[in-house]
């Protein structure tokens, strides 16, 4: 996934702070993030969230709302009604780089600006709410200690989260004045509601009036035990995975077509592009990549290097074992990464008394969790025992035959 960071003109012509996720492989679909209130783009529901919707094609924009993160402006001067059209303006700069958005994701109070700011683009295609309350005004219960000091004041400082805002009385009478009913009842895009019935900030009642409020196609998807900041990877994990799978019956996901299907047991590889070096690779009917030579190499660089492909194999085979071994041992393994380059060495410089070139793989293995120092000793000489390990130090032997074309 790369991440690009950006800036554009909010509602009131603040410059907003912006991520841009974009996939690594094809790109799909366009989704904007509307993070909760006094949150931000970077909190971590929304990063996992855009990370895991990246990694399945879809660009995800996360920005922060005048006021708050790095985008400039007065909090204080905010309203529900401008992070709507803070969301509006989010809309146009993706519209104008050529990434129309055809999915928004909100989470609590940016899940209700979502349904408020969808009701007004044609182009949305689904809304996805995670933790969002039917009537806004219910974020005032956060702060209701100080409603009196602002209402008399105009404005008034309150924490939230350990963090010190300064609160407007035109964000009170904004946010207690709006009404959502008509605009989820006006709503011509697919909606998806996920809540956890133990929300003790937005209780799920809220999921269940928005739900009842919208017309048909709609869905809803219980969070389980997630806090509501979801703050748990897994649970933002999972709420990713409801989203694209229920997304793709809404939006156009469908990547480019690969050429028919290899045979179960079969790795096909053709030439894509005769004119260079791009490769169709399909392992049996149902994956398929590519390959290709770097630039330098005379290729187009949209897929790994044969060699790339090499050392790939290399580094599941050797995470895999390794986690096949510590999860029959039950040791507390939370994470394998498996770095992997390849060059080719003189043989006498391996001490095999040649002057021939050899292939030479080196792998760092990097083990997160609480192992003791005998547990990583035993998984780093486990990592030796991957099948692809051993053949890749075996001498191997390969048959090939031509065959006539169909």
């Amino acid at each position: 996934m790369a991440t690009k960071r950006i800036t554009f003109p909010g509602h009131d012509g603040s410059m907003l702070s912006a991520r841009l996720d974009m996939p690594d492989g094809p790109h799909l679909a366009t989704a904007l993030f509307a993070h909760c209130f006094t949150c931000g783009k970077d909190i971590p529901a929304a990063r996992r969230i855009s990370a895991r919707l990246a990694g399945m094609g879809i660009a995800v924009l996360r920005f922060d709302f005048t006021g708050l993160g790095h985008s400039e402006g007065e909090f204080s001067n905010t309203s529900f009604t401008s992070n709507v059209d803070d969301l509006l303006a989010a809309c146009r700069y993706l519209d104008a780089e050529g990434l129309p958005p055809s999915l928004l994701i909100g989470h609590s109070l940016g899940g209700a600006a979502v349904l408020k700011a969808a009701s007004r683009l044609d182009q949305i295609k689904a809304v996805a709410t995670l933790g969002a309350p039917f009537d806004p005004g219910h974020v005032t219960h956060n702060f209701a200690d100080a409603l009196p000091e602002i209402m008399a004041k105009g404005v008034a400082q309150v924490s939230l989260g350990g963090r010190p805002f300064k609160i407007g009385k035109s964000f009170i009478e904004d946010v207690s004045q709006e009404v959502l009913a008509p605009a989820i009842g006006a709503l011509k895009a697919a909606l998806l509601v996920l809540h956890a019935p133990t929300d003790n900030i937005v209780g799920v009642d809220n999921a269940s009036q928005i739900f009842m409020a919208a017309k048909h196609p709609k869905s809803f998807v219980t969070l389980d035990d997630a806090d509501h900041l979801i703050t748990c990877a897994s649970d933002a994990e999972y709420a990713a995975d409801v989203i694209v799978t229920w997304a793709a019956r809404y939006l156009s996901l469908t990547p480019p077509a690969p050429p028919p299907g290899a045979p179960e047991g079969i790795v096909r590889v053709s030439e894509a592009d005769a004119a260079g070096f791009l490769q169709d690779v399909n392992s049996g009917p149902n994956h398929h990549a590519l390959a290709d030579e770097p630039l330098a190499y005379g290729g187009t660089n949209r897929g790994m290097s044969p060699y790339g492909y090499l050392s790939a194999g290399l580094g599941a085979c050797t995470s895999m074992t390794i986690r096949m071994y510590a999860r029959r041992k039950g040791w507390p393994l939370d994470h394998v990464s498996v770095d992997v380059c390849h060059d080719k060495v003189h043989a006498q410089d391996a001490e095999t008394g040649s002057g021939d070139k050899i292939d030479t793989w080196r792998r760092r293995i990097k083990l997160t969790g609480d192992l003791d120092t005998d547990q990583r000793q035993r998984l780093l000489e486990i990592a030796d025992k991957c099948p692809v390990h051993r053949t890749l130090e075996r001498s191997s032997e390969v048959l090939t035959e031509l065959i006539d074309p169909a």
